[in-house]
């Protein structure tokens, strides 16, 4: 399985740019796709508490959408969270 959980949909402008990030990185992540599966989108809010898409895990932390993402990386935390995840 993998360290970094992302649920998403294919026409996400804000998905695409953290997944664009994280392959950047080449991180290994596992992609679940929203997009017209709404028991997914529903695992997915009652995970997150919230109903946007992209959502993002690293481990056991979620880190929350691309623009947390973003801020992650921004304060250079992202790289030390990635390599401590299990």
């Amino acid at each position: 399985m993998s360290k970094v959980v992302i649920y998403s949909s294919a026409y996400c402008p804000f998905c695409i740019r953290a997944l664009r990030l994280l392959d950047a990185k080449a991180v290994d992540y596992q992609l679940i796709s929203v997009d017209g599966q709404p028991n997914v989108r529903r695992e997915m809010t009652e995970k997150a508490g919230r109903t946007s898409v992209p959502q993002i895990w690293i481990g056991t932390t979620h880190v929350g959408g691309c623009d947390d993402l973003y801020a992650l990386e921004a304060k250079g935390e992202l790289d030390r969270l990635l390599s401590q995840a299990q």
